[in-house]
C-alpha cells in the first residue's frame, strides 16, 4: 500500500507559520463563524501516523496542549537529532525524514499528517515526498516570523485541488502536477 503524505498547516496571509517568538497564538479565525471547525475534523479522521519535528512537538506538549495529547490513537514520529524513548503513541527517531516518509509508505493505513514545523515541511518539500499540501491562510499579516517555504530551493509545479473559506480562513489544497503525481 502506498500512503499519501500531506501536509495540513496553517500560515499567516504573509506566509509564516509562527510568529517571530514562535508562537501561533494568532492561529484563528476573524470570529464570522464561532465554532466552525473548518476542514479539520474530515482531514483529522483519514490521517493514520504523525509526523513532526522536536519544536513542534515541545510546543505542542508545554504551550498548546499540556497534559493532554492531542492526536490519540495516532502514531507519532517526532523528528529529533537527540532521539530518546518512546512515549506511548509517539517515538523520537534522527532518521532522515524523507528515509522515514518513505518507510511509513509502506506501512500501516491513512495519510501521513506532516504536522509541523517549517524546517520539516521545506526537507520534505525539497525532497518531493509530499503529495498534498493542505494550506489554511488565517487573515493576519504577521510582517515577519517562521517562514513556511522561505528558502526551499527548487521549484514543486501544483494544481489546485480545491479552495473553501470559513470564518476568515481559507484552505487551499493542492496537489503534484505533472509527472511528479504519478509516483
Amino acid at each position: 500500500m502506498n500512503r499519501r503524505v500531506v501536509l495540513y498547516i496553517g500560515m499567516s496571509l504573509d506566509g509564516y507559520i509562527a510568529d517571530r517568538a514562535g508562537g501561533v497564538g494568532w492561529m484563528a479565525g476573524d470570529g464570522s463563524q464561532p465554532g466552525c471547525g473548518g476542514s479539520y475534523p474530515d482531514f483529522y479522521r483519514g490521517v493514520g501516523a504523525v509526523v513532526m519535528g522536536g519544536r513542534t512537538h515541545r510546543q505542542i506538549v508545554e504551550e498548546l496542549s499540556p497534559g493532554r495529547w492531542p492526536y490519540p490513537e495516532k502514531v507519532c514520529f517526532v523528528l529529533t537529532r537527540r532521539p530518546r524513548a518512546a512515549e506511548g503513541e509517539v517515538t523520537f527517531t534522527d532518521e532522515p525524514p524523507a528515509q522515514l516518509i518513505q518507510r511509513l509508505r509502506r506501512r500501516g493505513d491513512g495519510d501521513i499528517w506532516v504536522c509541523g514545523g517549517a524546517d520539516l515541511a521545506r526537507q520534505l518539500a525539497a525532497a518531493d515526498c509530499i503529495d498534498r499540501y493542505c494550506i489554511s491562510v488565517l487573515p493576519i499579516l504577521l510582517g515577519e516570523g517562521i517562514s513556511l517555504f522561505g528558502g526551499l530551493g527548487v521549484e514543486r509545479p501544483l494544481r489546485l485541488v480545491s479552495a473553501e473559506r470559513y470564518n476568515g480562513i481559507v484552505d487551499l489544497v493542492y496537489e503534484r502536477r505533472g509527472e511528479a503525481a504519478l509516483l
